[in-house]
């Protein structure tokens, strides 16, 4: 049987990918919640070693937006020892750059950075907002995902940010010879659909998907249709 690792995304907690990871285990798939680091190192290759450290060896790596960065530059790294990818919501630059203009800007990524370290309960709650943007039940959503927010230190909260910041995987999501599959959703407001073009470009062998009608929270709402699509791909890719 196929194992999978999950990471969440910044801010949120695990609890946020609760009703995925129990969807894709009715659909026969063995998965694992992990936790993000918990660190104050604010360098992305500090983040990696402790995951490749934690982590096992051999198994689908997966994730949702920085969880799902993380998963795609851990994947590159361990090359063979790691099953195929799987992401959510995940860009290969969260913030705007030079050949990348497809994510979110300096200057509304460096707000929400000092929004944070001025005041992270009110940020995380604009943030939970953001998240179910997009979404049916928006504020309901929103609700529930702040419902699983973590208690962290502030400067785990900016570090966080701090890697997402930083994170390039343009050549990671390139270099991974194993299988891939990255769905975006059409309504996000924190990682464009407009990312899907440039994404695809980048992959030798792999597929991204748009998901119509939902935002950055799509775990969330619809955990049994991407637990149906994630599996598809993951059982037939170990066909092969």
């Amino acid at each position: 049987m196929s194992r999978l690792i999950l990471l969440p995304g910044w801010g949120l907690g695990p609890a946020a990918l609760e009703p995925l990871a129990g969807a894709l285990a009715e659909q026969g798939l063995a998965v694992e919640r992990a936790d993000l680091p918990a660190l104050e190192s604010t360098n992305p290759d500090a983040w990696l070693t402790e995951l490749d450290e934690r982590l096992p060896n051999d198994v689908w790596l997966g994730g949702w937006s920085l969880g799902g960065m993380l998963a795609a530059a851990l994947a590159a790294r361990r090359g063979a020892r790691c099953r195929g990818l799987l992401t959510l919501a995940s860009n290969a630059c969260f913030v705007a750059r030079e050949g990348w203009p497809q994510a979110m800007s300096a200057e509304t990524f460096a707000a929400f950075r000092d929004g944070c370290a001025q005041d992270a309960s009110a940020l995380l709650k604009r943030f939970a907002l953001l998240c179910a943007q997009g979404c049916g039940e928006a504020r309901s959503l929103s609700r529930q995902l702040n419902q699983g927010i973590p208690a962290q230190e502030a400067a785990q909260r900016l570090a966080g940010l701090a890697v997402l910041a930083a994170l390039d995987n343009r050549a990671a999501l390139a270099d991974f010879a194993g299988p891939q599959l990255h769905l975006l959703a059409e309504a996000d407001a924190l990682v464009p659909a407009a990312a899907a073009e440039p994404l695809r470009a980048l992959l030798e062998r792999g597929a991204v998907e748009r998901v119509a009608g939902t935002g950055h929270a799509f775990v969330l709402e619809r955990p049994q249709a991407l637990a149906a699509r994630l599996t598809t791909f993951v059982r037939e890719a170990d066909d092969d």
